[in-house]
């Protein structure tokens, strides 16, 4: 089991995108070049987020994408749902047949470690981590702050 480019990049994407949004729109190509994401592959990754209502487009000069609700309202796992990205330990995408056609003895298992992976990932909102990002950012100053402090003296 793993989770793809797919789903990887899109809440890269989206965590890029609640980072730099507010009054203005941010552009794909901005995203693109930030985090080093095919411009063609944010296009057709916009265009799930956009169908599933995570984002809004504004089209035209100065036009890009706004986040469609508030951070605390958009979880990774809706995220990774949007772009059709299924996380599934089971080898046989839960249809109980991985084993000759029949249901193998680890199935249960899996299916519940599948119910593990979406009630975390269904908590971990943009929100957390926007938040976590401006923890990180403080940390990285308050070191910058230590160290010059320690330099100087």
């Amino acid at each position: 089991m793993r989770l793809t480019t797919k789903g990887r990049f899109a809440v890269t994407a989206m965590l890029d995108l609640a980072l730099r949004g507010g009054k203005h729109p941010v552009t794909l190509a901005g995203i693109s070049e930030r985090q080093d994401i095919s411009l063609s592959y944010l296009e057709q990754l916009f265009s799930r987020l956009r169908r599933h209502e995570l984002v809004e487009s504004v089209r035209g000069p100065g036009g890009g994408y706004f986040l469609a609700k508030p951070l605390a309202d958009v979880s990774v796992a809706d995220i990774i749902r949007a772009v059709d990205e299924p996380i599934d330990a089971t080898q046989c995408g839960g249809k109980e047949n991985c084993h000759d056609e029949h249901r193998c003895l680890t199935h249960d298992l899996w299916v519940g470690l599948n119910a593990h992976i979406y009630e975390y990932l269904d908590n971990v909102t943009l929100a957390s981590l926007v938040a976590k990002q401006d923890e990180c950012k403080d940390k990285v100053l308050q070191d910058r702050r230590t160290s010059k402090m320690t330099l100087a003296a």
